[in-house]
């Protein structure tokens, strides 16, 4: 990634962000493993020297060691008006206070202050719900956000980690009331994990909502370094016992998926991480892919992923080994039971460049 590497529109805004965005998850050491305050300065000004302008943090990242740092960076750089910096609110950052997490009014305006104060700045360019509460209504959600957004504190709105049905009834609550839409969508998505293929990708290129990708690397299993036959290290290591389903990687399907990886990637003559993101970027519907690292060298390997192209053949061999199980309802929608719908015709085909009404205002935005 350079000066010269083009930024995509977040969504339906004219935000440009970087393809490859910086996440600073890794900005501290509390949770038993990241980097120290040193490192992720240097993995900070790597990216920025290298074009790069999308950082992403949450105010649970570090206990609040990550938001801070990042605040500290950016003011060292005078860099604020360069950077488009995104956080995230839902998770509880302290004991026994029944409002201090979830999705509701009182803690989103509690967590909006803090993040601020942490980071320095009196406004957040990109501001997540972080997870579904399962209780919230996407209404007060939705209202609360379109307040911090014409009070000056938030510019752009987004949702992570939710169902499709909930971003969806919030992107028809902010169209029909006039509250500010919902901009990005970041969501988990690599070549061991695509489940969001199923309703998300279509749900964010038909509403206008750019998709940010975390964990594109598998928490480090696409990255090259891991083997069957030896022992699990670094943050696959550090989380394997801690329930959290983003982290229970080491499986049988997953094995043999990096070694379909470790193929392409020697096919190609690049690294395993490098086709990982490559792969994962140039998904439709995703306008940034979140990278992080715990040394400046790893960060400088990951930010060199968009400067080729994979042949067709070997993105071909990568889907076939990755592909989810399409569970009901969605293997009605796949091709076969389509084309008992219209009778074996061909239905759809389209002339190359050809856009649907519906997404001519999300072009550029990496939504095909």
């Amino acid at each position: 990634m350079s000066q010269t590497t083009p930024y995509y529109t977040l969504g339906r805004t004219g935000l440009r962000v970087s393809r490859l965005s910086l996440g600073a998850m890794t900005f501290g050491t509390e949770w038993g493993w990241g980097s120290d305050k040193a490192a992720a300065q240097r993995i900070f000004d790597t990216y920025l020297a290298r074009g790069g302008n999308f950082v992403d943090t949450a105010d649970v990242y570090t206990n609040g060691t990550s938001e801070t740092w990042v605040g500290d960076f950016i003011r060292d750089a005078k860099a604020r008006d360069q950077v488009v910096l995104a956080t995230k609110y839902t998770f509880n950052l302290g004991d026994r206070n029944a409002n201090g997490g979830g999705n509701g009014r009182k803690n989103l305006l509690r967590a909006v202050e803090g993040s601020l104060k942490r980071l320095g700045t009196d406004h957040i360019d990109v501001f997540y719900l972080h997870a579904w509460d399962q209780i919230t209504p996407a209404e007060e959600v939705m209202r609360t956000m379109d307040d911090l957004v014409r009070a000056g504190k938030v510019r752009h709105i987004g949702l992570s980690d939710v169902p499709a049905w909930y971003a969806a009834r919030a992107q028809t609550l902010a169209e029909w009331r006039g509250f500010e839409p919902v901009s990005a969508l970041q969501m988990q998505y690599s070549l061991v994990e695509r489940n969001i293929e199923h309703e998300h990708t279509r749900l964010a290129t038909d509403l206008g909502m750019g998709i940010t990708v975390w964990s594109p690397l598998a928490s480090g299993l696409l990255s090259g370094r891991y083997r069957r036959d030896t022992a699990p290290d670094g943050r696959l290591a550090a989380m394997k016992d801690n329930g959290n389903p983003a982290f229970q990687h080491l499986n049988e399907r997953n094995w043999g998926i990096l070694d379909a990886l470790n193929q392409a990637a020697q096919d190609v003559g690049r690294p395993a991480a490098q086709v990982a993101l490559n792969w994962v970027a140039n998904r439709p519907g995703v306008a940034s892919v979140i990278v992080g690292a715990s040394k400046p060298e790893q960060l400088d390997v990951n930010l060199d992923a968009l400067d080729f192209t994979l042949p067709d053949e070997v993105v071909q061999r990568l889907d076939e080994a990755s592909r989810p199980v399409t569970p009901f309802p969605y293997y009605f929608f796949t091709n076969a039971m389509q084309g008992m719908m219209y009778g074996g015709a061909t239905v759809g085909d389209k002339p190359s460049g050809y856009r649907a009404p519906v997404l001519v205002s999300g072009t550029g935005s990496g939504v095909e």
